[in-house]
């Protein structure tokens, strides 16, 4: 029997697009082209206050944006899962611009964006650069939150330095257009790529929108309107047969995409049997380069201690609302939660864990194939624990208990199941520090891919003078493009001054969770992997935690602060998030 691994199969809108209009897809990239030099003479300065722009134009268009997303997904805007649309879709969207701004604004001045370190000398001849907190205002706001990006082996700060924004010290040699491949799940995702390659890459761009959130289109539209009337930027729609004829045109000289790895074979090698036989000959129908994030089958591995029952039912919240989150319809949502099977308190996790799923609603299933890869899953394991009222376009809260870690093929630990399910597996070890390192290699060389996971251990583990220094070694080895410890890892992801990505080093035959980083607004050109921390218990409870009943409002104030900082909001940001 072959072994399936990788990510869901293309469902995601991947229809039939008819007798498509060939010469406005021309236009569209032509447009660009013609502005492609323009836009690498434009000054550091003057980018900064096209992202000025773009801050204010999407705040905007903030609300009807989120109630458009909310309509489409069926949250009331005013919900809980109204606040995390506004955070996931517009929030991230506006502190990359930011982000990006201050580091056009340090190019402008010095040459380089200046990131605030410290920096720190890792296992294996590496870095690791501090990058959050950024500013006083995030040691306010994220209290006890870090955030670093590691480097590739060898590469020390004087180098770190020298490489810096690349596409600013030489720009005629970046001149290009770029085609970014849209997601259809995250509102924000084909913005935030645009920002990528505009601001960091230094190309114009063709953003395809994704069929399952086309209905964004408009308010993208207005949201980088200073970019599309200047001719850096144009948005198009469509599907399968439109992705087609953007990756090969001739015009297009880099594409990116995020997606599964399915569609990036069929993308890079075609489809059917003759794809099959040009993957497997390494012989790519596309020639130029390829930057795609595929998704992953995302750890969370919890480290055996003596929780007490605060801290059990905290890290419940914290684990459910990294199932949740947009219906688990995420590709760094967790899909195998890895225990210790000696762990005493492992019964009493999963029962906290199934009672705040008890008060959780069902989602709507809005992404294509959903309940046909939810029934893949149920298949091989009809004993899942379903939690939650259904209806006919709801999906229970699913969770698959006591996977066999030994099965290596099971479809747990080798597919993302990309929808509102997850699974736990345990593993037999003599020690908590016999568990971490039995962890480490489970997650690098059983579990599919290496885009993103978790690693969840009490503070007093952590000091643990035999068990701290192994998790910190373990931390070290993970090949992960993002770690989170006691932080789920989405939030690598959303700081935007951090590396999104894959950990590098797969071949396109063998693209897994893919290739390239995007994020890293301070420009770094060999980022290996980051890695965010956060307390074990954060007080308050984080506003985008799925039992955050205020989270709209919170999250409201957020997104006004981040627009435009100042210590006046800050008080009304903190007492909104300390309301129950």
């Amino acid at each position: 029997m072959t072994l399936l691994r990788g990510a869901a199969a293309p469902t995601s809108g991947t229809h039939d697009d008819g007798a498509f209009d060939e010469a406005a897809l021309d236009r569209a990239v032509e447009d660009v082209k013609l502005r492609a030099v323009a836009w690498a003479q434009t000054p550091a300065r003057e980018r900064a206050q096209i992202l000025e722009q773009i801050v204010n134009d999407t705040f905007a268009v903030a609300e009807e944006w989120t109630k458009a997303a909310c309509e489409a997904k069926g949250y009331e805007p005013d919900s809980p899962e109204g606040g995390e649309e506004l955070f996931s879709g517009i929030g991230t969207f506006i502190r990359m611009a930011q982000s990006f701004r201050q580091s056009m604004l340090d190019i402008a001045k010095s040459g380089r964006p200046h990131y605030p370190g410290p920096v720190h000398h890792k296992p294996g001849n590496r870095i690791a650069i501090q990058v959050v907190p950024g500013s006083n205002f995030d040691k306010v706001l994220y209290g006890g939150v870090t955030g670093e990006v590691w480097m590739e082996p060898g590469v020390d700060e004087a180098n770190v330095q020298a490489t810096q924004a690349e596409a600013y010290r030489s720009p005629s040699a970046h001149v290009g257009v770029s085609l970014v491949l849209g997601a259809g799940n995250v509102a924000s995702l084909g913005p935030r790529d645009v920002l990528t390659k505009l601001f960091g890459e230094g190309k114009v761009v063709v953003l395809k929108a994704n069929p399952v959130n086309d209905y964004l289109v408009p308010y993208w539209t207005k949201a980088m309107a200073s970019l599309i009337d200047a001719g850096y930027l144009r948005i198009v729609s469509g599907g399968a047969q439109v992705g087609s004829y953007l990756t090969n045109h001739d015009d297009v000289t880099d594409i990116h995409v995020t997606g599964s790895d399915k569609t990036h074979d069929a993308i890079v090698f075609g489809v059917g049997e003759e794809g099959q036989r040009r993957k497997v000959a390494n012989d790519p129908l596309i020639k130029k380069p390829v930057s795609c994030e595929l998704g992953n089958v995302s750890p969370v591995v919890i480290v055996p201690g003596e929780w007490t029952q605060k801290e059990i039912d905290f890290q419940a919240r914290h684990v459910a609302t990294m199932i949740a989150n947009n219906a688990g319809f995420n590709c760094l949502t967790p899909r195998i939660i890895i225990t210790h099977q000696q762990w005493k308190q492992r019964e009493d996790f999963f029962r906290a864990l199934e009672e705040v799923f008890a008060t959780l609603p069902t989602r709507r299933a809005y992404y294509p194939g959903a309940s046909t890869r939810r029934d893949a899953f149920l298949a091989q394991h009809p004993d899942a624990h379903e939690i939650g009222v259904t209806n006919a376009d709801t999906m229970p809260w699913t969770i698959i208990r006591n996977v066999d870690s030994s099965s290596t093929n099971d479809v747990c630990l080798n597919v993302e199941a990309f929808c509102a399910l997850t699974a736990e597996t345990a593993l037999s070890a003599e020690s908590a520090v016999d568990f971490v390192k039995k962890a480490t290699s489970f997650c690098n060389d059983v579990v599919w891919g290496t885009l993103s996971m978790t690693l969840i251990a009490d503070t007093r583990t952590l000091k643990d003078p035999v068990t701290g220094p192994a998790i910190e070694e373990a931390i070290a080895d993970l090949r992960y493009g993002s770690i989170g410890v006691n932080l789920w890892h989405a939030l690598s992801f959303a700081f935007a001054t951090t590396a999104w990505g894959a950990y590098p080093g797969h071949s396109i035959s063998d693209i897994q969770s893919g290739t390239g980083f995007v994020g890293n607004a301070f420009l770094f050109a060999r980022p290996q992997k980051s890695v965010v921390r956060g307390p074990f218990v954060a007080k308050p409870t984080p506003a985008w935690f799925a039992t955050s009943k205020n989270s709209a409002v919170v999250m409201r104030k957020l997104l006004a602060f981040e627009v435009k900082p100042s210590w006046g909001k800050i008080p009304g940001l903190l007492a909104a998030a300390l309301r129950p």
